[in-house]
């Protein structure tokens, strides 16, 4: 299993509020997590950076004291995720320059085969199997229930002024309910984990021909892809191939 990651500040931002992490060479599972935070000055930069340290340490700290199964180890991102949402609304109350800041957060924990998501906002997971990209997970955004709704089309909502409002991101209240599922994870599959700075300004037809052509250096591809077309915001892409 290989891992690439690039992270962007974009063509407008003064700061990239985007955070990653890439697992180490831990033979019991592997870990990755992308976060978009929200928020003030410094605000998303500090609730990306609060969210990944306290996920990871999360399941880090209690993978060995669960059963190895789907359901337990579901319960065990599900619990994670929690805990982020928990502990950056906590700092966002000690502070005032933080009040209302925010984060996006992806989990990929892969063991035996299998990938565990969490997701909780606008940032996508996606995976390449043979020749077709899917999106795994489903935004937590405004147009996202709209579309739902049939109020808007899947294509105006590519443009619509409320698209970057979310319904649901880590901490921003006290509870958060994160999706939580687990998928298979076969040999020759890849899995991008991507911020909306991405996926804003490139298709996924495009991320998908980018990955396929070198997934080695498909992030930088990627990352250059979405400021070609605008970079209006922070970039960040993880890839896992399963090679």
């Amino acid at each position: 299993m290989r891992a690439f990651a690039s992270t962007d500040v974009g063509k407008l931002r003064e700061m990239n509020q985007d955070n990653y992490y890439i697992s180490g060479n831990q033979d019991k599972f592997k870990l990755y997590i992308v976060a978009d935070g929200m928020g003030g000055y410094k605000g998303g930069e500090v609730a990306s950076a609060i969210a990944i340290t306290s996920a990871k340490s999360y399941i880090e700290n209690n993978f060995d004291k669960i059963e190895h199964d789907k359901i337990n180890i579901q319960k065990l991102v599900k619990s994670a995720m929690e805990y982020a949402n928990m502990i950056v609304y906590e700092k966002s109350k000690e502070n005032e320059a933080l009040t209302g800041m925010g984060t996006t957060l992806e989990i990929c924990l892969v063991y035996n085969n299998r990938v565990y998501i969490g997701h909780v906002g606008d940032s996508r997971i996606y995976r390449i199997r043979k020749n077709f990209i899917r999106k795994i997970t489903t935004d937590h955004s405004y147009v996202e229930t709209l579309v739902k709704d049939g109020t808007i089309t899947r294509e105006e909502a590519v443009t619509h002024p409320k698209k970057n409002m979310l319904m649901k991101a880590i901490g921003c209240s006290s509870y958060v309910e994160p999706d939580i599922m687990v998928k298979g994870f076969e040999k020759e599959d890849i899995l991008i984990m991507t911020s909306d700075g991405l996926t804003n300004m490139v298709t996924d037809e495009e991320i998908y021909n980018i990955v396929k052509e070198n997934v080695t250096v498909a992030t930088k591809k990627l990352v250059e892809k979405a400021n070609e077309h605008g970079g209006y915001d922070n970039i960040t892409v993880v890839i896992i191939y399963n090679n």
